[in-house]
């Protein structure tokens, strides 16, 4: 077996974990759940509408204020949202799944025993920017 088919073969077992399965149901729940959508599309109609009113020379504080207090709002009835909840937590499993499958193959790139390396990288401490972080543990 070369190291394709080796990958594609990994695929496959990928999508037979639960996890996959788990995630792929909650994804289709978030794009059937059309009261979710209509809210993520008025969402993204309110941070377009801040982003102008943001970039206007003469800046209209009292409207800044209540475009970002509807986006919070907003934001807060997405993020409440049944469906969204358990898509979050679905996808937190799958990038979990994801760190470790990549974290091993990249420990067997530079040497390291595949069957031994750790799934998880150590924790190193916070190194302050949160740009390329997997998330506080």
């Amino acid at each position: 077996m070369n190291v394709i088919e080796a990958a594609r073969e990994l695929g496959k077992a990928l999508q037979a974990d639960p996890r996959y399965s788990q995630y792929n149901a909650a994804k289709l729940a978030n794009d059937n759940d059309a009261e979710l959508q209509k809210k993520i599309a008025e969402f993204h109609e309110k941070r377009a509408a801040l982003n102008v009113e943001m970039g206007k020379t003469d800046k209209d504080t009292a409207a800044i204020t209540a475009i970002n207090n509807e986006l919070n709002k907003i934001y807060m009835e997405v993020t409440e949202n049944p469906n969204m909840m358990a898509f979050e937590a679905a996808k937190a499993q799958m990038d979990e799944i994801l760190e470790s499958i990549n974290y091993i193959v990249t420990c067997s790139a530079n040497g390291e025993d595949p069957m031994t390396c750790p799934e998880k990288a150590p924790f190193t401490g916070c190194g302050g920017s949160c740009d390329s972080c997997s998330g506080c543990h």
